[in-house]
């Protein structure tokens, strides 16, 4: 099982800030994971499209995309922060 979680916009559009899902075949890192999003189609494919800024940490450490996951890791997708 991988505990996803969503914030900021991606929590507003997505509809949920947490999902549960079985770890999906063929799925062992994080650009797999976000391609298998993706896939859902609509607010998936828009707001995790490669040209829209989504920052990505596996297990509470900042992950790149070819970061490995594993069955019980906790995924958070969120945008990135800007401030001032």
């Amino acid at each position: 099982m991988l505990n996803i979680l969503y914030f900021a916009r991606l929590k507003e559009t997505l509809g949920r800030d947490t999902e549960r899902i079985d770890l999906p075949a063929g799925v062992a890192d994080v650009a797999a994971l976000t391609d298998w999003l993706r896939a859902r189609g609509g607010v998936w494919s828009e707001e995790l499209a490669a040209s829209r800024p989504v920052r990505v940490a596996v297990n509470q450490d900042m992950a790149r995309h070819d970061t490995p996951i594993r069955d019980g890791d906790e995924i958070a997708y969120f945008p990135p922060v800007t401030g001032g």
